[in-house]
C-alpha cells in the first residue's frame, strides 16, 4: 500500500473521531495527516513524512487549539432587565397576600403577590423573588 493512502485513511479516521469528541485536538491531528498526505503523495520519503506529520501536529496543537478552545467556550448567560430580579432578595414594605402587596428590590417599589395564594407575608419580612409577571414580583418568604 502506498504511503499516502495511509496519511489519507489516518486524516479520515481522526475527522470522524473528531465529531464525536469534540476536543479539537483530533481534528488538528487529522490536518496534520492529510498534510502528510500531500507530502507522501509528492514521493517524499518516510523519515521527511513522519517529521511533517510531527511539526505539523505540534505546530497546530500549540498554536491553534488555544484558539478554537476560546471560540467553543461559551460566556456564561447574563440576566437584564426584570429576569435579573428574578433570586434577588425583597423587603416587603406593605402586607403581601396571594392578590396584592408592595415589596423593595434593589431600592425600587414594587407590587407584589404571594407566590403561594394562601400565605400571608407581613410588612418587614424578608422574601424572594420567584417570578416577574409584568409589574408584579410573586415572592415566597425566606425562612
Amino acid at each position: 500500500m502506498d504511503s499516502w493512502i495511509f496519511w489519507l485513511i489516518l486524516a479520515a479516521v481522526l475527522g470522524v473521531a473528531e465529531i464525536f469528541t469534540l476536543t479539537a485536538a483530533l481534528g488538528l491531528l487529522g490536518a496534520a495527516a492529510l498534510l502528510t498526505t500531500a507530502v507522501a503523495a509528492i514521493g517524499l520519503p518516510v523519515g521527511v513524512q513522519l517529521l511533517m506529520f510531527i511539526l505539523s501536529s505540534v505546530a497546530s496543537l500549540v498554536l491553534l487549539r488555544p484558539v478554537a478552545q476560546r471560540h467553543l467556550t461559551q460566556p456564561p448567560v447574563q440576566r437584564f432587565g426584570v429576569s435579573a430580579l428574578v433570586g434577588k432578595s425583597a423587603y416587603v414594605t406593605r402586607e403581601v397576600t396571594g392578590r396584592n402587596g408592595r415589596v423593595q428590590i434593589n431600592g425600587e417599589e414594587w407590587s407584589a403577590r404571594a407566590y403561594d395564594e394562601t400565605l400571608v407575608i407581613p410588612a418587614g419580612a424578608t422574601v424572594d423573588v420567584i417570578q416577574i409577571e409584568g409589574a408584579t414580583a410573586l415572592v415566597y418568604p425566606r425562612e
